[in-house]
């Protein structure tokens, strides 16, 4: 059965208006993609931790990190470092990190230069609106 104009541009109306919802939803999550978010820590789990101030500031190219609570804390077999070549023929470096079971190449805009105080690594994923799993920050385990 074919479509009239009526029903196609229904169609295209709610499809706008899902898009809209699913932006909206995004830019008040931390780990929306386009605003930095504020910290958030829902359960109070980390409220008395000292070093959550310190979360909460952490910053990589791409914006603020958010609290530990929105972080994944990860082990030493689930983090390295590859080397290769640029374009240009240098040697290069960059970190990888596991996420569920794959792993990802951590863009330099991701990385959290600042010293870990926490200790272990940490990686703040999230995933896009391709359904994509990105990285919005990833530090390095404190003995790197």
């Amino acid at each position: 059965m074919a479509r009239t104009r009526h029903d196609q541009a229904a169609a295209r109306a709610v499809g706008i208006g899902l898009a809209i919802l699913l932006g909206a939803f995004l830019l008040t999550t931390c780990s929306g993609l386009l605003w930095p978010a504020h910290p958030r820590d829902l359960t109070g789990a980390h409220a008395g931790d000292p070093l959550k101030p310190w979360f909460e500031q952490l910053a990589s190219g791409r914006g603020l990190c958010c609290s530990f609570a929105d972080g994944v804390s990860v082990q030493d077999v689930d983090w390295d470092t590859a080397c290769g070549s640029d374009q240009l023929g240098k040697a290069a470096c960059h970190y990888r990190v596991r996420i569920d079971r794959e792993w990802f190449d951590v863009p330099e805009t991701a990385l959290v230069t600042e010293p870990n105080r926490f200790g272990p690594a940490v990686v703040w994923p999230f995933t896009d609106t391709g359904g994509n799993v990105q990285i919005r920050c990833f530090m390095p385990g404190a003995l790197t």
